[in-house]
């Protein structure tokens, strides 16, 4: 079950966000300075390109999952990972993730898991920290974000990463591996994020549009994981964007399972909105 109650909050504006919010950015900053089985196996597909650019329909056919995402960022010769669990609706475009950050460079401060709401256009954190109340939200316009919130947010939407291989090509199939007692098929390419905002979904069609200017390569590597039914049991992108000057190598994972499970998204009341300025 999803529930969804759209008010209208007050959210940051491009600027404001950009200059002030961005999560990964001010972690990179940081480390700069210190599941079911598949009724049968799975076959390969006569076009491996077309299977992979299929898997966004084939999630919308399943419904529902559950949803697990690993970041990994490397700068300055660092790495960090961040890591989140949840669920997400692929039709209806919601989803719920929880964060966790990593520790400081010195091992000794925690952070407290960031609640991330998932919604077409729109992200909505709680627990951000940098200077926004503990009881309050804030909410992004992911089509001002200059990745689509393929990064920004920690954890990419599954939705969009699903969406992203639409704009596959030069797809390898590379056999037939076990995932978690899953059966799934293997495949290699790299993504052309132009082509997949033309070709995607309405909901995504905008974030993923910003993401195609906004990162340092025109194509994602990818290793995509389909089971039997056609459906994404797991990707991993190797996004690279310019921060601060550098070049920061971002390596995205997600793996869904647990599909048809019920998924709650509720939104925030506007009043519990945070508009104000956020540190950077």
């Amino acid at each position: 079950m999803v529930v969804q109650r759209f008010g209208r909050p007050h959210g940051l504006g491009r600027g404001a966000f950009a200059a002030t919010a961005v999560l990964v950015g001010s972690l990179v900053g940081t480390v700069a300075v210190t599941g079911c089985a598949a009724p049968e196996d799975p076959k390969p597909a006569a076009d491996p390109a077309l299977a992979v650019r299929n898997a966004a329909d084939a999630l919308a056919r399943a419904g529902t999952s559950k949803a697990s995402t690993s970041m990994e960022m490397a700068a300055g010769g660092t790495r960090v990972t961040i890591r989140g669990e949840g669920g997400y609706d692929f039709r209806r475009g919601t989803g719920r993730l929880q964060v966790l950050l990593p520790k400081d460079p010195t091992g000794t401060s925690e952070h407290r898991p960031i609640t991330e709401l998932l919604v077409p256009g729109a992200l909505y954190m709680k627990n951000r920290g940098a200077g926004v109340p503990a009881d309050k939200w804030v909410r992004v316009d992911t089509t001002a974000l200059d990745d689509g919130n393929l990064v920004t947010g920690g954890a990419t939407d599954p939705a969009a990463a699903a969406e992203l291989l639409r704009g596959a090509r030069e797809v390898t199939y590379l056999g037939e591996v076990d995932l978690a007692g899953v059966k799934v098929s293997h495949y290699r390419g790299v993504a052309d994020i132009a082509h997949a905002a033309r070709v995607a979904s309405p909901r995504l069609r905008g974030a993923l549009a910003a993401a195609a200017k906004g990162f340092a390569k025109d194509t994602v590597p990818f290793d995509a994981y389909l089971d039997a039914e056609g459906r994404l049991r797991k990707v991993r992108h190797q996004f690279s964007f310019r921060n601060q000057g550098r070049t920061v190598a971002v390596a995205s994972t997600t793996l869904l399972y647990g599909f048809g499970v019920p998924v709650e998204v509720t939104l925030p009341d506007p009043r519990d909105i945070y508009a104000g300025k956020i540190e950077t």
